[in-house]
């Protein structure tokens, strides 16, 4: 029996396929591979300066972040892009957390913390790429991504993949600048324009393009960071919902065609 392929569903206010919509914001949001690349060398000189440049203020981000995520004992909490680990004493102790960075050299120092605070709560870090999880479906109870979406590749499939080792039901957390029109958070970033320009982030990121390519199911979105500068997204990872097609009667006089033929 042949299988009958569905047709794809469209947005109601596009008209594009879920493919096509995709596609279409991730070439407004993604970052070229090539520029990704060149920024190894780049991480292996920042690492030993990272905590003195973004220790203090990115603090009160990542306190809001663990107090957003609001980890319970025994649940297995992944940190994407965790950088030298500067979060990681935050989580407490009664919880499984593993780190993934896709810089070596960031992984060291976060290693190097978590051995010196004897931090038990560290379960493993690991160099992993963003956009390809080396997880199986459901792995995490919670996941988070700090003040790192914007210097990813691929912003959308990180995400996507964030969705899928993240259980149904389970929490995604989410800080990053947006593009705000606010003339004091503009000022803000043309005076870390440079230092955006360095490390190949985007400080032209629109929430509402991004939300609507990655799907998240935001419960609460709040201003964190001096200023108000940084978002904080708060997610449950919705179940995927299945959808039947309403059972139809055969048409009189025609028999119902099944696997299985009369002989």
């Amino acid at each position: 029996m042949t299988a009958i392929k569905a047709a794809p569903r469209r947005n109601i206010e596009t008209g594009q396929t879920e493919e096509e919509f995709s596609t279409s914001v991730k070439s407004d949001l993604a970052l070229d591979q090539k520029g990704q690349r060149n920024l190894a060398p780049l991480y292996r000189s920042l690492a030993p300066l990272y905590d003195l440049i973004f220790g203090a203020s990115l603090a009160p981000g990542r306190r809001a972040a663990l107090a957003a995520l609001d980890c319970r004992p025994g649940e297995r909490v992944l940190e994407v892009c965790v950088g030298t680990g500067m979060s990681l004493p935050l989580y407490p102790p009664q919880v499984r957390v593993t780190g993934i960075d896709a810089s070596r050299e960031m992984l060291a120092r976060a290693a190097a913390r978590a051995a010196a605070r004897r931090l038990s709560q560290v379960e493993a870090l690991a160099q992993m790429d963003a956009g390809r999880l080396a997880f199986a479906d459901g792995s995490f109870d919670k996941v988070a991504l700090m003040f790192a979406l914007s210097g990813l590749p691929d912003p959308v499939r990180a995400v996507s993949e964030i969705r899928r080792v993240c259980r149904p039901g389970g929490k995604i957390v989410i800080v990053q600048h947006f593009r705000d029109g606010s003339p004091l958070l503009r000022l803000c970033e043309l005076l870390l324009a440079p230092t955006y320009w360095l490390m190949r982030y985007r400080a032209d990121m629109n929430l509402e393009r991004f939300l609507a390519a990655a799907k998240l199911d935001v419960i609460e979105t709040r201003r964190t960071n001096l200023f108000g500068y940084a978002t904080l997204l708060t997610c449950v990872n919705r179940a995927p919902q299945v959808h039947f097609e309403p059972h139809r009667a055969p048409a009189p006089g025609r028999q119902r065609e099944t696997g299985n033929r009369p002989a």
